[in-house]
């Protein structure tokens, strides 16, 4: 969270942890895209890996993603999460120039020699314009620093297809990135998601992962209901990215968790988007109550 331009909401990042690790998390993931990783000044990434892992305090594992067009910038962060206190590194495709698949193994692979971190593989293709293709990932699973996959391409005949490659890698961590996917995903043999609505509402995604993992499809079908109903609040004042970011942190706002300033470029809603999603949240049977 931020309180201006290139200035963390101290405040915040305590209380959103507080609500987070209160809501029965396993963990943390630190700029990735919800984060707004790729918009803040480097200063400003080490100092919200500094403070959050001496909040954390090691409660949950804490990822960090190091996501960069550099690899020196990526490892260095990897090296500071490291000293911070952080578990592992996640990293996406450089994402300026085009990359094929041959150099993009070879980006990868060199990361995750240099990463004094176990390295998290994050395929994101709708903010990078690269996917990790199958054949890539598979062979980045022969590399013993590899340690995972976050897959938010939004394709389950992907996901399902990388949950093969357990059979070669027991020890993998696999998880959804689209929240709506995030039960479907552990009902197909996945370690669960990393979901930016639960920024808002952990408990609700905590358990519909439960459910899921006991294959509880009556609860399942109830709990997804409120997941749908919460992403509208991810289309006010338009769609896409902005949207989602705009929505999801003044919700945040709303809710008395941290301030709803975001990044460059974007903006924070204006008043009637805010009185939109303040409208949503009241008519929203989440069963959450404002953080004290």
């Amino acid at each position: 969270p931020l309180l201006g331009r290139d200035e963390l909401d101290h405040y915040g990042l305590s209380r959103l942890v507080e609500h987070l690790l209160s809501g029965g998390v396993a963990g943390l993931f630190l700029l990735g895209t919800t984060g707004e990783g790729p918009s803040l000044s480097y200063r400003l990434r080490y100092e919200l890996i500094e403070k959050t892992c001496e909040l954390v305090a090691g409660r949950v594992p804490v990822l960090v993603g190091i996501t960069d067009t550099s690899l020196i910038e990526a490892v260095e962060l990897a090296k500071f999460s490291q000293d911070a206190g952080a578990s592992a590194a996640v990293a996406a495709p450089p994402y300026y120039f085009p990359v094929e698949q041959p150099p993009l193994l070879t980006f990868l692979s060199r990361l995750a020699d240099e990463s004094p971190l176990p390295l998290f593989l994050y395929n994101m293709p709708s903010c990078v314009k690269a996917s990790l293709a199958f054949e890539t990932v598979e062979a980045l699973a022969r590399h013993a620093n590899v340690v995972g996959l976050k897959d938010s391409s939004g394709d389950m005949a992907y996901f399902r297809r990388a949950l093969t490659l357990r059979e070669a890698r027991p020890d993998w961590t696999i998880l959804m990135g689209p929240e709506h996917l995030m039960a479907e995903s552990v009902l197909a043999g996945s370690d669960g998601g990393v979901t930016g609505g639960a920024n808002l509402h952990p408990c609700l995604f905590v358990e519909q992962y439960e459910a899921a993992s006991r294959r509880d499809q009556p609860t399942i079908d109830r709990l997804q209901s409120e997941v749908v109903a919460l992403a509208r609040i991810y289309n006010v004042g338009g769609s896409g990215m902005a949207a989602y970011l705009c929505g999801l942190k003044c919700a945040l706002e709303l809710t008395d968790v941290c301030s709803g300033h975001l990044a460059e470029p974007f903006t924070a809603f204006g008043s009637r988007e805010r009185g939109q999603i303040e409208r949503l949240l009241g008519e929203m049977s989440l069963g959450y109550a404002r953080v004290s």
